[in-house]
């Protein structure tokens, strides 16, 4: 169950760095601070974005380098999976 709350968790941190303006346009100004470069890209991909931000839960929940390597990428692929699904589609 810890599972999926965090990759919910992570799922949620990762749409607003990448999808929302913030409370205040606060992630807009960063995601703009940030720049064309690599810190602005990773800003603008939720893929790209989910890894890093799976990485501390990873290490923060898991005993031992070969779970938290497990872990961060499972974590990050369900993030994935739930934007997948609460994406919207354009239909034409």
């Amino acid at each position: 169950m810890l599972f999926f709350i965090i990759s919910l968790a992570i799922w949620r941190i990762t749409h607003l760095v990448t999808k929302e303006d913030g409370p205040f346009n606060m992630i807009y100004r960063l995601r703009k601070w940030a720049g064309p470069g690599f810190f602005g890209e990773l800003m603008d991909c939720f893929y790209c974005c989910s890894i890093w931000i799976a990485l501390p839960f990873a290490l923060g929940t898991e005993e031992g380098w070969k779970n938290q390597l497990i872990y961060w990428l499972a974590y990050s692929g369900l993030a994935c999976i739930m934007e997948k699904l609460t994406e919207k589609r354009e239909i034409g």
